[in-house]
């Protein structure tokens, strides 16, 4: 199985120069912790409820800081045409609970979780994942 048929492809992102405000705004209507952030549908980065709290809040920023001042970026991603067990393991090696999927072009066509994976009826690939991202950091 392929993470093409797995993935969720309804994306909700944010660009660079979106505001900090405005993307925790669409955090809290999505009930999502991170958003991906893109530019020409080329992904660019990450911004995560925690980049926002440590890097914009802590620090003293206002809301209208820009996204491209707190996310973080060279985020890792996976393909869309990549065998789930194969991504599965590489989820569970760098401890994440979810990757941007790309096409072979390097455009962002969705994400994949570990939610997604664990509804499968993929036992070994489900269970691969949660031992890596459970881990004690």
């Amino acid at each position: 199985m392929r993470i093409s048929d797995v993935m969720t492809r309804d994306v909700q992102s944010v660009t660079p120069q979106h505001s900090i405000r405005d993307a925790a705004s669409l955090m809290a209507r999505i009930d999502s912790g991170a958003l991906l952030v893109h530019e020409n549908d080329r992904l660019v980065g990450m911004l995560t409820d925690r980049d926002i709290a440590i890097r914009a809040v802590a620090a003293g920023r206002d809301g209208q800081t820009a996204v491209a001042d707190v996310m973080t970026r060279g985020v890792r991603y996976c393909f869309a045409d990549e065998e789930v067990g194969h991504v599965a393991r590489n989820m569970a090696d760098i401890q994440v609970r979810r990757l941007p999927v790309l096409d072979r072009e390097k455009r962002l066509v969705g994400v994949v979780s570990l939610g997604n994976i664990a509804a499968l009826d993929e036992p070994r690939s489900s269970n691969t994942l949660l031992r890596g991202v459970a881990k004690a950091h």
